[in-house]
């Protein structure tokens, strides 16, 4: 839906970049770049620094130390899903309502619908295949069909870059199939995808790019080479031998795998 605006062909360059809780890190020491119309899994073992990279890249937590170079692009220029734990369903919103909230760059904060967003609504909903949901509440929805509808909210934000947290998890084969096609379809008109999954499987299948995150980069760059099985191996090895009680991560310490 729509054209693309704000596209940067610089792509998004993580350097040096460490994410710490109380000074102990989750993310360590990471360098590495989301070309600009790549589609790209973050996948890990549990624990790994996935949600917490992305929520750093959408400015939700600070930085300890590196820089995330943005190439240029404002913060109206993400569209994030974050994890279904973390969205509110029972607020009294309609389905339609919580589409539209996808077209906030047009309307602000507090505009008025116009009959142009109407339309591009439906037919996100279409897209989805959510037609006739328009006035049911989210609340009464399954997590598929609210999973449906999140990504025609994405879809009427026209993003330039799409970052999505499990998009997948808890959701039915149908729709997950469903929701992998919106996802080609954006990387068709040269968007920029980062998700963070679980199925080694799915990641194969669907994203030429990953980036195998273990608290540091394992690999990032081509999907067969960072899946590679001495690759995971050395992820599960370094996941089993996490110390959450280990000494606060040195600013200094350019530690490398």
């Amino acid at each position: 839906m729509g054209g693309l605006s704000g596209m940067s062909a610089k792509g998004i360059e993580f350097r040096d970049v460490t994410i710490a809780y109380d000074r102990h890190p989750a993310v360590h020491h990471l360098s590495g770049s989301f070309p600009a119309g790549s589609l790209t899994a973050v996948a890990g073992p549990n624990g790994a620094g996935k949600s917490t990279l992305l929520k750093a890249l959408m400015g939700e937590l600070p930085l300890s130390g590196g820089v995330i170079d943005r190439g240029g692009l404002s913060a109206r220029d993400f569209g994030y899903l974050p994890q279904a734990a973390d969205i509110e369903r029972r607020f009294p919103l309609t389905v339609a309502d919580a589409v539209m909230l996808g077209a906030w760059r047009e309307t602000g904060a507090f505009g008025g619908a116009t009959r142009a967003a109407a339309d591009r609504a439906r037919q996100a909903l279409s897209a989805v295949g959510m037609d006739g949901f328009e006035r049911r509440h989210i609340g009464s929805l399954s997590a598929g069909q609210f999973q449906r509808v999140l990504f025609a909210r994405l879809l009427m934000q026209d993003a330039s870059v799409i970052v999505l947290d499990e998009p997948f998890t808890a959701i039915d084969a149908r729709t997950t199939r469903d929701l992998l096609e919106i996802v080609q379809r954006w990387r068709r008109d040269g968007r920029t995808v980062i998700a963070v999954l679980h199925d080694f499987e799915q990641v194969r299948a669907h994203f030429p790019r990953t980036l195998l995150l273990a608290r540091e980069a394992i690999e990032w760059g081509d999907t067969d080479s960072a899946l590679s099985a001495a690759n995971l191996l050395r992820a599960r090895s370094m996941a089993e031998s996490w110390d959450e009680e280990a000494d606060p991560c040195d600013a200094d310490d350019r530690r490398r795998a």
